[in-house]
């Protein structure tokens, strides 16, 4: 079954397997997705393991991207591959057929209310959505992809100096009826880092992440994730975005890919 078109969200379910719509389309082939949809759908399937009560919260996502993933039906699985009452370790995959496209660990702790002594406040995050300019990333190759089935907004810097911060929310759902969790809304946008802080020509070069990893240090709300993002190169090939991540409120974590850069 091949990619959807005019769909109302990323993916459709199809038995266990969920079908990739044209919102996940990615900017390097029009065959391959974007990593943000196969990360938001591993960290929905890590959600759902069990946990020892409400108070447990996603820490950590880092996910692998073994081989580019196809517009073509994902199966998905996540497992407790280590239980604690106050730490948990998961581990998740993602095949496309039988082949293992994706694969993922995350981290689980145990949030309670802690005294501390007092502290700065919080840096405040850049310009608000509101009052943001809006941008569609200019690389993406198909007129229809995950770069138009994201609003973004520039809230600070200039597309293509390798620093700039954006925010980012869903147009669509990840699944039809089914609104994504903090933690998705996080995941989907997070992989776009690299190109939110993008130091190099498209058209001459290209800078696949083969890796995502998401710090979070509090629980993320509302539906704007503002990735503010700096990239920095190597002549030997090797690169390394991260991003302070910011919800409305304020920062709420960090995130990393490493880059391989190659001329095209």
């Amino acid at each position: 079954m091949e990619a959807t078109v005019n769909a109302s969200a990323f993916f459709l379910p199809d038995g266990d397997r969920f079908v990739p719509t044209e919102h996940t389309r990615g900017p390097w082939s029009a065959e391959h997705q974007h990593g943000g949809p196969p990360a938001a759908l591993l960290a929905r399937e890590m959600e759902r393991c069990p946990t020892h009560g409400d108070g447990m919260q996603v820490v950590r996502l880092t996910v692998e991207f073994l081989r580019p993933v196809p517009l073509a039906p994902l199966t998905v699985g996540a497992e407790v591959i280590r239980d604690g009452k106050k730490v948990q370790w998961l581990a998740g995959w993602v095949r496309a057929g039988e082949k293992e496209v994706c694969r993922a660990t995350a981290l689980r702790m145990h949030a309670t209310e802690v005294p501390l002594p007092a502290r700065a406040s919080r840096p405040a995050p850049p310009r608000p959505p509101a009052g943001s300019d809006s941008f569609v990333f200019p690389f993406f190759r198909e007129q229809i992809g995950y770069h138009t089935a994201m609003e973004v907004r520039i809230a600070r810097g200039t597309f293509g100096c390798g620093a700039m911060a954006a925010w980012m929310r869903m147009r669509h759902p990840l699944l039809p009826d089914e609104p994504p969790s903090p933690l998705q809304r996080v995941a989907i946008a997070a992989d776009s880092g690299n190109g939110v802080s993008a130091a190099l020509d498209t058209a001459r070069y290209t800078f696949i992440n083969p890796d995502l990893t998401v710090h979070l240090h509090r629980p993320p709300g509302g539906e704007w994730v503002c990735l503010d993002a700096a990239t920095t190169l190597d002549e030997q090939g090797i690169g390394l975005a991260v991003c302070t991540l910011h919800d409305e409120g304020g920062a709420i974590g960090r995130s990393v890919q490493s880059l391989l850069i190659a001329p095209r």
